[in-house]
């Protein structure tokens, strides 16, 4: 992962059953799942902004592109690290990258970047991020 003035945040999930495909390893799509269950947590954890605190203040977070990068496979039974950090943040959004890894082998599954927008919820349409949001997400 890229080191910037931002923080590095790290989440440890498990591979599902329902994550698996008919080729016996975590189905493509199951990887932004895991970005935004990760990302959910840390909101909360680590910025003091949850999802809730947004959504009561009527913005939210919406993924505007995704860029992946599909290394190794994911197999049922496997724990992973998913470690993300803001790369740029604005009052247009953010882009946050990531990497999964596996836990037992130490080795990358997967990496990318997620560019998110703030939208405001009444409107459904972009907004700019404000102050507040960009100093809580500036650690």
């Amino acid at each position: 992962m890229t080191q910037n003035q931002f923080s590095i945040f790290e989440t440890e999930l498990n591979v599902r059953p329902d994550d698996i495909d008919m080729f016996n390893h975590v189905h493509n799509s199951k990887y932004l799942d895991y970005v935004l269950a990760a990302r959910y947590e840390q909101m909360e954890k680590f910025y003091g902004m949850s999802w809730e605190k947004f959504s009561e203040q009527g913005f939210g977070w919406v993924v505007a592109k995704v860029i992946i990068n599909f290394k190794r496979p994911l197999k049922m039974g496997d724990k992973m690290i998913v470690r993300t950090g803001i790369l740029e943040m604005n009052e247009k959004g953010s882009n946050v990258q990531f990497e999964i890894i596996n836990k037992t082998t130490g080795k990358v599954s997967s990496d990318g970047i997620f560019e998110y927008v703030m939208i405001d919820l009444q409107t459904q349409r972009s907004c700019k991020v404000t102050e507040e949001m960009i100093k809580a997400y500036s650690i």
